[in-house]
């Protein structure tokens, strides 16, 4: 059945997340097909496919975000299906709908949730809807200071500035008065102003919430099945960010309580149920830390980059779930977290500043033992080059206890050797010594105060 569907399937992406979602694909009997850039020939996914296509320089948007040659490499190579991985065009609803008008199965949610899910304000207003807590903001595009600042006196400071089409976090920035909301909507314009026209997560206008002081940032992990339900596979903590951006994740996440952990649960469930939605996707929120409630933030259709965790815990393979919910398959999943456990996400940057460090890797030691699980896209040799997002790798470790795995990160964090381009390491294992991470009641502000 998968075979006839599925197989062979292109992998629209680079980097580990190809290699872990080629990982599947193989172990299922389906033939994997890589796409790559010149600058990513030498790299582990392209030599692990079973077919390599070359579709560009490095650029991306000459390589992995040029729609037409992506499609031109899977219908070349006789793909039936694509998986998209994580950004690129994962979220592109554009593209989607061309890979199923070309006749292949697009591995991911319809096109109409990605767009639905993609535009923040519609999102958060849908949510509203399906009685899903939302953080009191604006229900309508703004497009200039003076309705930002006539938005923010009836929110009250402080509030959250960001695109309204999404970003991952890039141009969002907190305003405590009207002089701080000034600088952090010009900011915000300029990032919407650099997505790409027409793509799902592009967005002209800003969005304004309620800022939570101390705020967890935790998400739900769902998948939408064929026949209608929508599965709650647990949440995990992403709280410890730099600039917005993850670096370590957890499951399950410290300080919240069993109640509050069941109404997001059952939340995420009654999101994914609004928007019909279909295949692996995550449900965002914000927790209150103090008050122990939360608020819905915004909704990833796509695979997280944090899945490991998710895997874990609960023994199961998302992107194997993925492939059988594109097939059209409706499994029975009642998944049941066992332990704890955390990834921490491998950059070449700079560990003090955060800055990315690109540079050849002149030696690459990935820790082994139980409970360990390293997703790589480099080893001895490659380069990491200034195109792309610069994750090499994501070290995760599973223990019986959150002690246990904090214990199994220190050791597996000293034992990954990476010589060559700057990475940071010395600040996972600085962050493991940190009395409120080690101690769970840390929140979003975590690593600007190491760094304060």
């Amino acid at each position: 059945m998968l075979t006839e569907t599925l197989g062979p399937v292109l992998v629209a992406n680079r980097g580990e997340i190809a290699r872990r979602v080629i990982r599947t694909v193989k172990r299922m009997g389906l033939r994997a097909i890589a796409v790559h850039s010149e600058a990513d020939a030498d790299l582990p996914f392209v030599r692990e496919a079973d077919e390599a296509v070359l579709i560009g320089p490095a650029n991306p948007a000459q390589s992995y975000l040029d729609t037409d040659k992506v499609l031109e490499a899977a219908r070349a190579t006789g793909a039936k299906a694509v998986h998209p991985g994580y950004g690129f065009l994962s979220e592109n609803s554009a593209f989607a709908r061309a890979v199923i008008d070309a006749g292949m199965v697009w591995i991911g949610p319809a096109p109409e949730s990605i767009d639905t899910m993609g535009d923040k304000i519609n999102a958060r207003n849908l949510m509203e809807a399906a009685g899903v807590p939302v953080a009191a903001g604006t229900r309508e595009p703004v497009t200039d200071l003076s309705q930002a600042l006539k938005a923010a006196e009836s929110i009250g400071y402080p509030v959250m500035v960001k695109t309204a089409g999404g970003g991952g976090g890039i141009g969002m920035s907190v305003a405590h008065d009207d002089e701080g909301l000034a600088k952090a909507f010009e900011q915000a314009a300029r990032a919407a102003a650099r997505f790409t026209a027409g793509d799902a997560l592009a967005g002209p206008a800003v969005l304004l919430e309620r800022y939570i002081e101390r705020a967890r940032h935790v998400e739900v992990q769902i998948l939408g099945l064929p026949d209608g339900r929508v599965v709650a596979l647990g949440e995990r903590d992403c709280s410890v960010q730099r600039r917005h951006q993850k670096v370590v994740e957890e499951s399950p996440s410290p300080g919240i309580t069993p109640e509050l952990r069941e109404r997001m649960l059952a939340a995420a469930v009654r999101a994914g149920e609004a928007v019909g939605y279909l295949g692996a996707g995550t449900v965002e929120c914000l927790v209150d830390a103090d008050k122990q409630d939360f608020v819905f933030l915004e909704m990833n259709t796509r695979l997280q980059v944090e899945h490991p965790v998710t895997e874990l815990v609960t023994g199961l393979d998302l992107v194997e779930l993925q492939l059988r919910v594109a097939a059209g398959e409706s499994p029975e999943v009642r998944p049941v977290s066992a332990g704890h456990a955390i990834e921490f996400r491998v950059y070449a940057e700079d560990p003090k500043r955060f800055f990315p460090g690109p540079g050849k890797v002149v030696t690459w030691d990935e820790p082994t033992g139980e409970g360990v699980r390293v997703d790589s896209g480099y080893e001895a040799g490659n380069t990491v080059t200034p195109f792309y997002d610069p994750l090499m790798a994501k070290l995760c470790v599973h223990g019986d206890s959150r002690a246990d795995a904090l214990e199994k990160g220190r050791k597996a964090v000293a034992a990954f050797i990476v010589e060559g381009p700057k990475n940071n390491l010395p600040f996972c294992a600085e962050l493991l010594e940190n009395a409120e991470f080690v101690t769970g009641d840390y929140d979003t502000g975590l690593v600007a105060r190491m760094r304060a």
